[in-house]
């Protein structure tokens, strides 16, 4: 199995970068955390992340500096800076230091996973295997395949997707139409009954190796969440 891409996440507000950690793991990368300048430079030389989600205000030195602290040592690992912090001059200083993006918050997960996934691509890394993972369940995109407590699943190609799409948004409830819109495409004929018809099938197979993973919540959708 090829190991997964790490991700070094860097803000002082520790309930963020826990929900950044959180909801990038479920996008199949690596996490870890630090809350000061301190412990990111010292978790950048041991735990070697191949990408490094940094917030500019940290209570010992600036984001700025730690990126060119990283920088002054050869570091080259790609940096994606988070501020509250809008200005353009601030824009062109973080990118000027060796940063290489830049969202300024309030933001969204999904655009700053968006972000990630682009400079890791760009970094020529990517998501080596892209492997998802929740509780016991390992999807590995690439390869095509899904475990679930180290038993091999077969799944048809819409069930692999429906799964996917799921896991991918772990904890997050997705509603029928989007599930249909985005496992379907929009050009399907049928009803979102079909949806549900899917979960069924899903649910049967994975269900056979371990507690529930798929919940329904009615009149909105299907939510995958750890037992």
């Amino acid at each position: 199995m090829r190991p997964a891409t790490r991700i070094l996440v860097v803000d002082d507000e520790r309930y963020l970068a826990d929900l950044i950690a959180t909801a990038l793991r479920y996008q199949g990368y690596e996490t870890t955390v630090a809350c000061t300048a301190a412990e990111a430079l010292e978790l950048a030389s041991g735990y070697r992340p191949h990408l490094v989600v940094l917030d500019v205000v940290l209570p010992d030195l600036s984001g700025w500096e730690v990126c060119a602290r990283l920088r002054s040592r050869g570091d080259r690992v790609p940096v994606l800076f988070l501020t509250a912090r809008d200005a353009t001059e601030d824009t062109v200083h973080g990118l000027r230091i060796g940063g290489d993006d830049y969202v300024t918050k309030p933001f969204s997960i999904d655009e700053l996973a968006a972000r990630v996934e682009a400079l890791l691509r760009r970094a020529g890394t990517g998501r080596p295997g892209a492997l998802l993972r929740i509780a016991d369940l390992e999807i590995d995109v690439d390869a095509y395949r899904v475990h679930r407590a180290g038993t091999e699943l077969e799944l048809t190609p819409t069930e692999f997707a429906l799964l996917r799409l799921l896991v991918a948004h772990a904890g997050r409830v997705l509603s029928k139409r989007r599930i249909l819109a985005e496992v379907w495409e929009y050009d399907f004929g049928g009803n979102d009954g079909v949806v549900q018809t899917y979960v069924s099938y899903l649910r049967r197979k994975l269900d056979a190796h371990g507690p529930p993973l798929i919940h329904t919540v009615p009149r909105v959708g299907y939510v995958v969440r750890a037992p």
